[in-house]
């Protein structure tokens, strides 16, 4: 009998699911934050030095630089911009949507000191002098643009201004900000035309008053500025910048909108994949994922994350992931159809049969965003962030979403005898009489001995990786700014470029190019880069000059030789700490054996990424490094799966004698997983590929480096791995004489012992 009650609840609660998001997901989108490389805007990192001979740099004067730089940004009207310390002296400022970048850099790292000196030199008076807010942009009597000061004592003012008098005929109050001293002077810049001080009025009577004005060739806006400058303060230390990115608007806006498009491409084709192979469960699947999407939104929100390019990347790639939970468990699911058993039952031993393989799996995913995400910047920070929220949250809608919603169906008793829903034939379908064990099902892969082949894997991989350590020998690897140091520029047109038509733009900036790549359909996108490091008065004058002859603002990104050499030595550390913790957890979980055998075989993935970056010339920065370790997580991932059904096997026959026996117990376990393991695979490349050619050229590299892993990952973790720990059984076999797998429980007896 079928109980129609438990089909609508179903329906009520899919219904209501549904109603709920199509309500709220245009307001969570309006509400979450684009970072800087989707709406434009800029970063940058300070080192902080002593602005005085003497001064310390500790955590108060580091907070109150970054509350003085807060201030600053208060004047440009900047909405929540992110400040943050680094270190012993580093702060670093991002400003997502900022539209004169020019001058909020000018803003960010002027001093902003005020002093007053005579004409030698001497200080008379400095910012401390001001009046709290005392600044304020006024108008001379001839209407030009000028500013107010209100000093806090007309006392001092007096006292100042007669010493002034007394130095007739150099009775000059020189007014400067940010005054260097040993380097500038008021009798050298009194001969420029255009002198670096303020204003050097004459002082020829004594002023008793508390106020000033700085008269000067000021427009409206330059004296403006000055006034808020002065108000927020000086900087109570000197900012050196040691790294910086800038993305144009224009250029934000074609990243957001290629890669939504690139996501909405592959996680169709996924929904697409999934109803046809798994038929009803695929549906679910389909639903879940949905809810899954919409959740990491929500999440994402509540959290004040800040999404980045990346970070939507981590997206897409997480659906394709999160589909990995459900074809375990459908997979599962079907074996025990198989076996004759009801879809009641069936159902029950499946979702059990899945949970710790998945559980696993998950859990050294995650040890490898966590890694990344401590050891990553800015953008692979909101990468990092947004592939933890998806890897926790996948799990919850997969495992119980999907394994609820289904579970209305199945104990309501409408899929009874419906085998056919599920995708399995019934003439694959045992009497349960037989006694069919899942471990007996014959599969696509049974006349495959891939243990007997391995010595041919083996060597394959052998002379691949000697090849590419030549190779990489020979080629090194095209590093970016992010890892060598240097300045990338890269620039959006209206109309179609050519190679010459850019240098020559750069030759008019005196700024001598090594490499520029033309790309996008119609050579509109330029990437150049350069040795050595900007000012970030040249870079205001390339973003100006090319704004002016290409049409939008240039993205220009600068990295210290320091700060390369600090991102380098980073991601060899989170490379390291990702593969010992993974080592541990399927020791404690697994055995060491499989442990040893998951390393050698992620490794083995990594070396090819490098490899292959290295013959291709591609350019490896910061999102290569969070490829690998996204790799890392999501091929142990697939080995994980496999050894789960490995021990599942091991389990059942207690103990090993033979080596055919080990070979065995490998062939079985890699024919049941195969099918899975090219379903998962496949989905996670459906989104890639979407990614490579259909999203962000800034992100193309990551995409195609992702790419290259998946491929090498899915083959590394079913011949070498597995391969890998046949070796290391079989050594311990003949030590041995007989391994034992499982642990034999004690005896406890009352009974006396002798």
């Amino acid at each position: 009998m079928v109980k129609r009650s438990r089909i609508i609840a179903f329906l009520l609660v899919v219904l209501l699911l549904g109603s709920t998001m199509g309500v709220t997901t245009t307001g969570i989108l309006k509400d979450i934050k684009l970072g800087l490389d989707l709406q434009g805007g800029f970063e940058v990192l300070y080192e902080v030095t002593p602005a005085k001979k003497g001064q310390e740099i500790n955590k108060e004067t580091l907070a109150s630089t970054a509350e003085a730089l807060d201030r600053r940004i208060n004047v440009l009207g900047v909405s929540e911009p992110n400040i943050q310390i680094e270190g012993e002296n580093r702060i670093r400022v991002q400003l997502a949507g900022v539209t004169d970048q020019n001058e909020a850099r000018e803003i960010l790292s002027t001093q902003a000191n005020l002093t007053f000196r005579d004409a030698n030199d001497r200080v008379m008076m400095d910012g401390t002098d001001l009046a709290e807010n005392g600044a304020s942009q006024t108008f001379d009597e001839n209407g030009a643009p000028s500013v107010s000061l209100k000093l806090k004592s007309a006392e001092k003012f007096k006292t100042v201004t007669e010493e002034i008098v007394k130095m007739a005929p150099n009775n000059y109050l020189v007014i400067w900000l940010d005054f260097e001293e040993g380097k500038d002077s008021f009798k050298t810049e009194i001969t420029k035309e255009n002198p670096k001080f303020l204003s050097a009025p004459t002082v020829r009577e004594i002023f008793n008053q508390n106020t000033v004005s700085i008269v000067g060739s000021f427009t409206a806006k330059e004296a403006k500025e000055l006034s808020s400058l002065l108000n927020a303060g000086a900087l109570p230390v000197k900012l050196t910048e040691v790294y910086s990115t800038s993305v144009g608007a224009k250029f934000g806006e074609q990243a957001l909108n290629q890669t939504i498009l690139a996501g909405i491409i592959g996680i169709a084709i996924i929904y697409l994949f999934m109803l046809v192979y798994y038929r009803f469960p695929g549906f679910i699947a389909t639903v879940t994922l949905s809810i899954y999407i919409y959740l990491v939104l929500l999440i994402f929100d509540w959290m004040n994350g800040v999404l980045t390019l990346p970070g939507i990347a981590a997206l897409i790639l997480g659906v394709g992931m999160a589909v990995d939970a459900n074809i375990i468990t459908y997979e599962r699911i079907r074996e025990e159809i198989k076996v004759g058993k009801s879809i009641k039952s069936a159902f029950q031993a499946g979702s059990k049969g899945a949970f710790t393989s998945i559980l696993d799996s998950n859990l050294t995913t995650i040890l490898t965003a966590a890694v990344l995400f401590y050891y990553g910047t800015s953008s692979i920070k909101g990468f990092a962030t947004m592939l933890l929220v998806s890897i926790m949250l996948s799990f919850v809608t997969a495992v119980f979403g999907s394994r609820l919603l289904l579970s209305m169906w199945v104990y309501s008793g409408f899929l009874n005898k419906k085998a056919g829903w599920f995708g399995v034939k019934k003439s694959a379908i045992h009497d349960i009489a037989e006694n069919y064990d899942t471990i007996d099902l014959p599969t696509r892969w049974d006349r495959f001995d891939f243990v007997k082949v391995r010595k041919l894997f083996f060597i394959t991989s052998g002379v691949l990786i000697a090849l590419g350590l030549v190779l990489i020998l020979v080629f090194r690897l095209n590093l970016s700014i992010d890892f060598s140091s240097g300045t990338r520029i890269e620039v959006l047109s209206d109309k179609p470029l050519t190679t010459e038509q850019v240098k020559a733009a750069f030759e008019k900036q005196n700024i001598e190019i090594d490499d520029i790549t033309l790309s996008g359909a119609n050579n509109e996108v330029v990437s150049a880069r350069m040795i050595g490091v900007l000012s970030k008065d040249e870079i205001a004058e390339l973003k100006s000059a090319f704004h002016n002859e290409f049409g939008t603002d240039p993205s220009v990104s600068t990295v210290s030789p320091t700060v390369g050499k600090e991102l380098a030595k980073n991601g060899v550390i989170a490379l390291i700490l990702a593969s010992i913790g993974i080592i541990i957890y399927v020791t404690v979980r697994f055995e060491f054996a499989m442990a040893v055998a998951a390393i050698a075989s992620l490794l083995h993935d990594a070396f090819f990424m490098v490899a292959f970056f290295s013959i291709t010339r591609l350019e490896v920065d910061l999102t290569f490094i969070a490829a690998v370790l996204t790799i890392v997580g999501y091929s142990i991932n697939d080995t994980i799966v496999t050894f789960d059904r490995m021990r599942e096997n091991l389990t059942k026959r207690k103990r090993l004698k033979t080596f055919e026996e080990i070979a065995d117990v490998v062939n079985v376990s890699v024919r049941q997983t195969l099918t899975r393991s090219v379903n998962t695979v496949f989905t996670v490349l459906i989104t890639v590929v979407a990614m490579v050619f259909f999203g962000s050229e800034s992100i193309r590299n990551f995409n195609i480096a992702l790419l290259v892993g998946l491929i090498t990952g899915v083959y590394s973790s079913i011949f070498i791995a597995t391969n890998l720990w046949v070796v290391l059984k079989a050594r311990e076999l003949k030590k041995k004489g007989t391994i034992q797998t499982v642990k034999e429980k004690r005896k406890y007896s009352d009974e006396p012992q002798v």
